[in-house]
């Protein structure tokens, strides 16, 4: 599977107005380094998403630690009929900032 930069992405995600960044990995990985703008939903809560994110409209950046969790995310959300969801692949390749 290939991805994009995700340095590149988070810049899209930054210039993009309205869009969410998403980070799926656990409460745990999230709070030992996250991409600052992020939100957490975990993989295994993603259904709670559509409580966060309403408008099925609405760009959507996904990343975890390596992009497979991300990648079974995207296709969740995507089931669910969001049009604008973005597999940016694994923080482990990300050279920016993290808090």
């Amino acid at each position: 599977m290939f991805f994009k930069s995700i340095d590149k992405e988070v810049e899209k995600f930054r210039e993009t107005e309205g869009a969410v960044l998403l980070d799926v990995r656990t409460p745990m990985e999230y709070s030992q380094g996250h991409i600052p703008g992020s939100i957490n939903i975990p993989l295994q809560d993603i259904a709670a998403a559509e409580t966060v994110i309403e408008d099925k409209e609405t760009p959507i950046f996904v990343y975890c630690y390596s992009g497979a969790r991300s990648g079974s995310a995207a296709g969740f959300l995507e089931k669910k009929g969001y049009c604008n969801v973005n597999n940016i692949g694994g923080i482990a390749s990300y050279t920016g900032e993290v808090e």
